[in-house]
């Protein structure tokens, strides 16, 4: 059966025509779909009694089930959903860094999986260590995102309470407008694709749950606000520089030479640096955007100065900037960050060479933050009980 999220405004349109139902309809569902997120067919109210049931036999409505969340002393929060087939995929909430003088900012950004395990086989990464099991779906991509705004609405609910609520309560069910204007604010404000999996193996539905989640209709989140990340697929990323939407790419690197990527990201035997340069290239003439450059500091691997030349000159020819990403440590895996003395030398080794860079100073190091590390360890868990 296939899931309502998983459509488009024109497609749900079509078939509302189909049943002979008006077309404010449609906005009346997309409506509870995307501003209220609800999880029931049944908590649309202003839907007759007769719509509700002939939606529930046409259509799932499938919702992610929150199995165990992880937060940090940075309130880095890591989710783990299990999926309609009891597969377990991860998103990483991610605060913005304290604003001057202590105040938290009030931005969010949100890493969404794409996979069930990874077939790239990246050396130092959990996502793949148990293989590749499958794609998600359209709407397994979205609900991540609306599972984790429901949350967000669980847990501060009680705190939204005012005074001129109490004083004119709402309805038990509030019933949204026919037209879709928003009724409730969004909690995240930037989505980057890079949980577990490679994004852009999963070109079709992501892409078209990226659609849905920019939409003025769906979740409304600007294109700009939207960062894909790729470990290298460099046809792939011509394919995303010819997409009308602005999404923003970012490129996991992780070594700047041929030499030292191919020890540690099998897609570099497949589309070495000169090619994937080549495709970069060719999304920045498109786009007219920068480009992040991903690298993962690994002590003895990675981290010798001798690498900031080459990924400085690759910066420059692409006009992208450096976001330099300590280790996170992966169970079962012998890699290790550097010391942050390591760490603050390549930074300012690439800014002596006039890149821009940055370093990421503890985003959730307390937690399984890599990629994989939660639903790795908890289908272990889950294997030795059983």
């Amino acid at each position: 059966m296939t899931d309502i999220k998983s459509l488009t405004r024109e497609e749900l349109a079509g078939r509302f025509a189909e049943w002979r139902e008006p077309a404010y309809r449609v906005d009346q569902v997309l409506a509870w779909l995307y501003q209220r997120r609800v999880a029931t067919w049944d908590a649309m109210t202003n839907l007759s009694k007769a719509l509700r049931e002939k939606l529930r036999a046409e259509f799932s409505l499938t919702t992610l089930e929150l199995v165990r969340k992880q937060g940090a002393r940075d309130t880095t929060q890591k989710f783990l959903w299990k999926l309609h087939d009891g597969s377990f995929v991860e998103s990483v909430l991610i605060p913005a860094n304290p604003d001057l003088y202590g105040e938290r900012a009030d931005r969010h950004t949100l890493c969404v999986s794409t996979q069930v395990g990874c077939a790239y086989g990246c050396k130092f990464c959990a996502s793949g260590l148990d293989g590749w099991k499958r794609n998600l779906g359209v709407e397994e991509i979205v609900d991540q995102i609306l599972a984790v705004e429901r949350w967000n609405v669980s847990q501060s609910s009680e705190l939204r309470i005012s005074s001129s609520e109490l004083a004119q309560p709402e309805t038990q069910n509030p019933k949204p407008e026919t037209s879709p204007a928003r009724t409730e604010t969004r909690f995240i404000d930037n989505l980057v694709i890079m949980g577990m999996g490679e994004p852009l193996a999963n070109y079709e539905a992501l892409i078209k749950a990226l659609r849905i989640l920019n939409a003025p209709w769906g979740y409304g989140i600007g294109a700009r606000k939207i960062t894909i990340s790729t470990s290298g697929l460099a046809p792939k990323i011509r394919q995303l520089a010819d997409e009308p939407l602005q999404f923003r790419l970012a490129i996991s690197l992780h070594g700047a030479t041929d030499e030292v990527r191919e020890k540690i990201m099998p897609v570099n035997r497949k589309f070495p640096l000169k090619e994937l340069t080549a495709a970069c290239e060719y999304y920045q003439k498109r786009k007219g955007k920068m480009i992040t450059l991903e690298y993962i500091l690994i002590e003895g691997v990675n981290d010798g100065l001798g690498q900031t030349k080459p990924l400085a000159q690759l910066a420059k020819k692409l006009n992208a900037k450096v976001n330099l990403i300590p280790y996170n440590k992966v169970e079962d895996l012998p890699w290790t960050r550097p010391s942050e003395e390591v760490q603050e030398a390549f930074l300012a080794a690439l800014e002596k060479l006039e890149s821009t860079a940055t370093l990421r100073r503890e985003k959730g190091h307390d937690i399984d933050a890599a990629c994989g590390q939660l639903r790795l360890k908890t289908e272990r868990e889950l294997a030795g009980a059983s």
